[in-house]
């Protein structure tokens, strides 16, 4: 498929930081895709939650599952409005790579030990992740991923954070929240996919752990619009595939919606190259009708799941289990830590690091190891 004038060229990448050979049959962005999906960090989202912790059942969803269905909705979008489906993929597929275990109950936890040392943001672990703490290559310290794919990665930064990027890599991939410039059309789009995703699977996933019911879900425009649509041509459907008829129509809906909005402000913007789209206001993005939709689904999910009082159990148990390592470890640091990093980084630092990288399981086995109890009764 050719690629629009606005759309990221491989053959135009602004290149790694570590100048490499060309790949002799993948373009730069296919390389960084292979490169995420072989990576450690990528293998650990499959034991890294969302809103329900691991030992609560197995067919919620983790990070990794999250991660394969937020590529899937980019890549659909992507090629619709001709934008680098490789390049949309790799992010997808790395956005999530310096998560905490227990979602973000263990990022709030570690951020709050982190208080003095620069603080803990997951977009930002996820950037050092492929940056520094990946060790497959003897050349360099993590994957050398491509600007491009960087770049979409760290969707979020303070500006502290990007002063500092900004010192250490001069017009890199923090420049743009100092500049108040976008991220290319790709990395919009994968950032947009996460949250149209996020959504439709919180719903699932809240309705299957019988938190949340067909009934309640009603009140959300969106929903109730999926709802109609199935029983206007299914009736008498119930159950499970009423759900998940109306979750497919949920999906659907949003996604014609990015395709239209997107395509009418690319019109209207015309930007002619990558950084045209770049210097532009946001253009990857819902209509106001369905933002204002989607925000309502999301104050929904908030009050109704995230809110709820057995997800609060669970959530405090875990921010518990992050305190309690980060400070028997603080006290002790664990022989597993590299002693190269601990000099690098500095101790609190290189222990973030230890347990952000940490499994859902591996983190409670360490806390069972440190107190002697279990982590979730």
């Amino acid at each position: 498929m050719q690629l629009a004038v606005y759309a990221c060229d491989p053959l135009r990448s602004r290149g790694r930081r570590i100048p490499e050979p060309a790949a002799p049959t993948r373009t730069e962005y296919q390389r960084d895709r292979d490169r995420i999906v072989h990576s450690t960090a990528f293998r650990r989202l499959v034991y890294k939650t969302q809103v329900f912790v691991n030992h609560e059942g197995d067919l919620y969803r983790t990070r990794l599952t999250h991660s394969l269905e937020v590529a899937q909705l980019a890549r659909s979008i992507g090629r619709s409005l001709a934008l680098n489906e490789d390049l949309v993929e790799a992010i997808a597929l790395a956005h999530d790579l310096g998560h905490t275990p227990f979602g973000h109950a263990g990022q709030d936890a570690l951020h709050q030990c982190m208080q003095g040392h620069g603080g803990f943001e997951h977009n930002l672990q996820s950037l050092r992740v492929v940056d520094r703490l990946e060790e497959r290559y003897a050349a360099f310290d993590g994957l050398n991923l491509s600007f491009e794919t960087r770049e979409g990665i760290l969707k979020h930064c303070s500006r502290a954070n990007a002063e500092r990027l900004e010192r250490e890599e001069p017009r890199g991939v923090a420049e743009r929240f100092l500049r108040g410039t976008q991220p290319s059309l790709e990395a919009q789009l994968a950032n947009l996919a996460d949250e149209i995703a996020y959504n439709a699977h919180d719903v699932d996933d809240g309705v299957r752990s019988g938190l949340l019911t067909l009934e309640q879900l009603e009140s959300v425009d969106l929903v109730a619009r999926a709802l109609a649509q199935v029983r206007g041509e299914h009736a008498g459907l119930g159950g499970r595939r009423l759900l998940f008829e109306a979750l497919r129509r949920m999906l659907s809906i949003q996604v014609y919606d990015v395709i239209d909005a997107t395509r009418e402000r690319l019109r209207v913007v015309a930007p002619a190259s990558v950084d045209a789209a770049r210097a532009a206001p946001p253009l990857v993005a819902f209509s106001p009708e369905m933002r204002d939709a989607s925000r309502q689904l999301k104050r929904f999910l908030f009050a109704n799941l995230y809110r709820h009082p057995q997800v609060e159990r669970t959530t405090a148990r875990a921010r518990l289990v992050v305190s309690t390592l980060f400070e028997a470890y603080s006290a002790e640091v664990p022989a597993e830590i590299d002693r190269v990093m601990l000099e690098r980084d500095g101790t609190p630092r290189a222990i973030a690091d230890f347990i952000a990288g940490m499994t859902d399981r591996y983190a409670g086995v360490a806390y069972e190891r440190v107190t002697g109890h279990r982590a979730f009764a």
